[in-house]
């Protein structure tokens, strides 16, 4: 199927390069002069991806994400901003009402598909698994379930997912950025923004509620669930464990199995 893609930039030359190059790549290609003319597009037409300037007269970039995020309709659609500077300000300013990336000006063609190619990618594995997780919870009983250590952020579901399903292998920031299509310094501020937290410290976060259940609930010695839970060196293991429970694992199994004995 045709991907729609909507152009929102007030700068006549820029806005028909990136058409253009856009139509010869095999999309089909929408272009609005100012922001109220994007909105309007983008409610009529529902593009699959829109990339729209941030400094335009009438309507600018971040006043037309706000307006798209109203609308059932359009609230989904990925949303590149581009600009010709961008500050922290910006980018948190930009993060905080839904954008899913940025591209500073002047951008060659090459890095605008590189963007958007990206964003769809992206978009398809949420759709698919979305779906999986609809299959799945058919397929589960009702009285079935599980307790995720993750908050419900729907921006970094993707996130939460790449580390769920990869943490006990050897991950690290750049693996889930990679992975969910963000850079390392846009998913760090995402995540941070949303959170209060990093990805590494989720990582570990979600590591250690592993340790503590494989503690409690089996004879596995320390070294065997370092190894189990995405540790190499189980010394690192071992401190990090201390660093998060003020005890080493050997004491927070012993523990346990007191407080269990008692009850």
């Amino acid at each position: 199927m045709i991907k729609k893609i909507l152009i929102v930039e007030d700068e006549a030359q820029t806005r028909e390069i990136f058409a253009r190059c856009l139509n010869f790549e095999g999309f089909f290609v929408l272009v609005a002069d100012s922001g109220t003319a994007g909105v309007q597009l983008a409610k009529s037409h529902i593009p699959d991806l829109v990339v729209c300037d941030i400094m335009m007269p009438d309507m600018d970039g971040y006043q037309v994400l706000s307006t798209l995020h109203q609308n059932p309709a359009t609230a989904a659609i990925p949303f590149i901003f581009l600009t010709a500077k961008v500050t922290m300000a910006d980018l948190r300013q930009g993060m905080g009402l839904g954008a899913d990336d940025y591209l500073t000006k002047p951008c060659t063609v090459e890095q605008l598909l590189e963007a958007i190619a990206m964003r769809l990618q992206r978009q398809e594995m949420l759709k698919r698994w979305y779906a999986s997780d609809s299959q799945l919870q058919e397929l589960t009983p009702a009285h079935a379930s599980s307790h995720s250590i993750f908050p419900n952020a729907p921006k970094l579901n993707q996130v939460f997912r790449f580390i769920e399903a990869h943490y006990r292998q050897s991950i690290n920031l750049t693996d889930v950025a990679q992975a969910v299509g963000y850079s390392p310094a846009y998913l760090t501020n995402l995540v941070q923004t949303r959170t209060g937290r990093t990805v590494k410290r989720w990582i570990i976060e979600r590591r250690m509620a592993q340790a503590r259940l494989l503690l409690s609930t089996t004879s596995q010695t320390v070294s065997q669930i370092a190894e189990s839970v995405g540790y190499t060196d189980v010394s690192y293991f071992v401190r990090q464990f201390r660093q998060f429970h003020s005890a080493s694992p050997q004491v927070w199994r012993s523990t346990a199995e007191s407080q269990a004995s008692v009850s």
